[in-house]
């Protein structure tokens, strides 16, 4: 009667990001690459030793990526995009499709980076597969065959997890109009059979196989599908049916009918369908319930999960499973490192490591075993402290949040006169020249950063370096002949971390890497109490660079949906409420940036669509209190200040008018890989205030050319009169070096000035 315990999937960066770090090295062509795939090996055997020793009854295998998992299983299919195939698929043609070629000039050679986008309603990112009616799929790549045999002589009871066929077609895209790529799914199906059959061969008796789009609203041509494709996928395995990030009731009808052995729910996300799902599931199947969180860090209240699955123990036996709510690849990966924490602090949390203990210590206690049913009770008590401690509900916030109207969130004229007042004031020219924010993060300035956070700087000495290197970016930008220049946040570790570490309320981490794909980590913040500002958090950068040039210059602030997206929430309170104390304390830094004569303020919001629910009928309750969260943050500012937002892969269509309504001035957006098509949505509502789009991909080290960004802002124009037209990179530069970053603004410019003269004389 044992409760099989297991995890969707674990971090594949290293417990010190040795895979960010190792892969840059590559890129560099600093190491081989056989360098890169023995530090591979080295961190799945550390994490599947990890599992094992906890205790879980399975090694998880096939969660490691190179770059993301979607890429992962591109590759295992053989689905590469024609401008990359070469006729031999391996890592390399991995990374040009993520990331394109460097040597050339990409953009205009046919090697440009597949599209990128987030993973459902998460901060992580996959690369879209690319669909066309030619498409064929051959299983070449053996990566995760690999993996299973070294997982396998390492002593492990392996559990395969692959990414369902619906799900991967679900989630790319037609590259050819008028085609479906749904047609493509027996095709597919064939690969896929061929996976499985070969798993078979090596001795796998389970496999996780993820379809997360059954959380989605799907249409009916979808869901239909899933019979058919799975019955053709039976043979000597039994597939654990893996759903995840929000409750599955709406098509458990359907879910109930297929030929698999389980089902796993999340029930972090929507812990109002356990009940129901395990009144309707076969009786042979075994449910897995996803009860540990691993999306948040907070420590599991495993004593309350015991209670509420002690009476399905008894009535599922063996077929209950315990598990990870869905990959831990969304936590940081181990509160070991945290030393800064203390005892009390640290008693809150509990990171990938510590949710595999959780996952491993709720199994033995459904089990009977009364020395963790103890534990349970004792490992739960900080988490039933917090609940009353006065520091976290502040009389302060809970007053000023209860004095929020509607007329907080009005400016004091509409966009038409805003806009009029603001050329009057401001004087930009036709096509503006700008940029999203950050430039370079240099080894010299993170070590700057790195020496004044260990007392090896003093203050002084730090802040009069930082200005230097700001001093040093407005110079290359009036050299260039940028419009409206930024900073270059020199002094920003993260754009969310750096208010974190401004804003009481917040607790940070030393080493709470999470991947957001590729090489790139975050950090997130975590909010542990009610949100307040106590003091200016970016003034003084700004007009400190504001003084140094006549152009106009930008404030830069993140917005308070991103800041509540890209940070680990309070679970004890709604995520609208942490949104109005963020739109507060924001607000009140847009008001003095513009009383010290910062004219123009960009309030970045690239989480707002990823912050969108799953469900359509939860939407329109997420994007009133979202777009009311952005309107206090900027309702402040005169009719002469301009607000800017900029926007991250995002599909708008659906959000459009929520978009509209936030009202800012002027939307910057990443359109360069989709080639524009995003717009669409913005020609078809006719969106009413200027727009940004994103004139070249910034994640990629390709420099575009002048002609490429020329055509590409004449797509533009198709869709977005002129005269309310920006131009700008598809996000920040942070991530690029200063040779990419010049020659990419220039040719920029360039295409601005050659359009602007032409269109001025028409």
């Amino acid at each position: 009667m044992a409760t099989t315990t297991h995890i969707l999937g674990y971090p594949r960066i290293g417990e010190k990001r040795e895979l960010k770090f190792a892969l840059e090295r590559y890129w560099r062509g600093d190491i081989e690459q056989s360098q890169l795939q023995q530090l591979g090996s080295d961190i799945r055997a550390q994490n599947w030793s990890l599992e094992q020793d906890a205790g879980l009854d399975f090694a998880t295998v096939g969660d490691f990526a190179w770059y993301d998992h979607v890429l992962t299983t591109s590759l295992l299919l053989g689905h590469v995009p024609a401008r990359h195939r070469d006729g031999n698929n391996n890592l390399d043609t991995l990374f040009k499709i993520a990331r394109g070629q460097s040597q050339h000039n990409a953009c205009c050679q046919g090697h440009a980076a597949s599209d990128m986008t987030k993973w459902f309603n998460t901060n992580y990112h996959y690369i879209v597969p690319e669909f066309s009616a030619q498409d064929e799929f051959s299983v070449t790549w053996a990566q995760l065959f690999d993996e299973v045999q070294e997982a396998q002589k390492l002593g492990h009871s392996v559990k395969p997890v692959l990414l369902g066929p619906l799900s991967y077609l679900y989630l790319g895209k037609e590259v050819e109009q008028g085609f479906d790529r749904l047609t493509l799914l027996p095709k597919l199906l064939k690969a896929y059979q061929e996976i499985l059959n070969k798993l078979v061969t090596l001795g796998v008796t389970w496999v996780q196989i993820d379809e997360p789009i059954l959380a989605l609203d799907l249409d009916s041509r979808w869901l239909t599908s899933f019979q058919p494709a799975y019955q053709a996928l039976q043979c000597d395995l039994k597939l654990l049916l893996t759903t995840y990030f929000d409750s599955v009731t709406d098509v458990l009808d359907s879910i109930v009918e297929l030929p698999v052995a389980g089902l796993h729910i999340d029930v972090q996300a929507a812990s109002q369908q356990l009940e129901q799902v395990a009144q309707a599931i076969p009786e042979h199947w075994v449910l897995s319930v996803g009860a540990i969180n691993g999306r948040n860090v907070w420590r599991a209240n495993v004593s309350e999960w015991l209670e509420r699955l002690q009476p399905l123990k008894r009535q599922f036996g063996q077929r209950l499973w315990v598990a990870s709510s869905c990959s831990l690849l969304h936590s940081p990966v181990n509160l070991e490192h945290e030393a800064k924490f203390s005892q009390e602090v640290r008693s809150w949390f509990a990171f990938a490591k510590q949710k595999v203990a959780e996952v491993v210590l709720l199994g033995r206690a459904l089990d009977g075993d009364e020395h963790a049913i103890s534990q349970c009770k004792t490992y739960s008590q900080p988490i039933e402290k917090r609940k009353s401690a006065d520091y976290v509900n502040k009389p302060a916030v809970q007053q000023r949040l209860n004095s929020i109207s509607a007329n907080l969130a009005q400016r004091s004229a509409a966009y038409p006169k805003r806009a009029h007042h603001q050329q009057e004031a401001i004087g930009l020219p036709l096509l503006p020249t700008t940029t999203i924010g950050s430039f370079p993060q240099t080894g010299e300035i993170r070590s700057l950063r790195s020496d004044f956070r260990t007392g090896k700087l003093a203050q002084d000495d730090y802040i009069t370096a930082i200005k230097g290197h700001i001093e040093d970016a407005v110079k290359r930008q009036e050299a260039l002949g940028l419009d409206v220049l930024v900073h270059g946040e020199p002094e920003r570790n993260d754009m969310v971390e750096y208010f974190a570490e401004l804003l009481s309320g917040f607790q940070t981490t030393q080493f709470g890497w999470v991947q957001s794909y590729g090489s790139r980590c975050v950090k997130p913040a975590i909010v542990v109490a009610d949100i307040e500002r106590e003091q200016p958090m970016t003034v003084g950068w700004s007009t400190y660079a504001q003084s140094l040039t006549d152009k106009p210059m930008k404030g830069m602030l993140t917005g308070p949906v991103t800041i509540l997206c890209w940070t680990f929430p309070r679970e004890d309170i709604s995520r609208k409420t942490i949104a109005q104390q963020l739109a507060l304390a924001l607000r009140d830094e847009v008001n003095d940036l513009q009383q010290a004569g910062i004219d123009i303020i960009q309030i970045d919001e690239p989480a707002f669509r990823e912050g969108l629910p799953l469900k359509q009928r939860e939407h329109q309750a997420y994007l009133d209190w979202a777009v009311e969260a952005f309107r206090i943050s900027a309702s402040v500012a005169k009719a002469e200040t301009q607000i800017h937002t900029h926007m991250c892969y995002s599909e708008f269509n659906e959000i459009i008018e929520s978009v509209a309504a936030m009202d800012a001035d002027v939307i910057t957006i990443e359109t360069s890989r989709s080639n524009m098509e995003l717009l669409k949505a913005f020609e078809e509502f006719n969106y009413p205030n200027g727009i940004g789009p994103g004139v070249y991909d910034i994640h990629s080290p390709n420099i575009p050319t002048s002609e490429w960004i020329e055509a590409l802002l004449r797509k533009a124009a198709e869709k977005i009169p002129v005269e309310r037209l920006w131009v700008n990179p598809d996000c920040g530069l942070k991530t690029r070096n200063w040779s990419e970053v010049d020659a990419s603004l220039a040719n920029m410019i360039t295409a601005a000035k050659v359009l602007r003269k032409e269109w001025q004389s028409e």
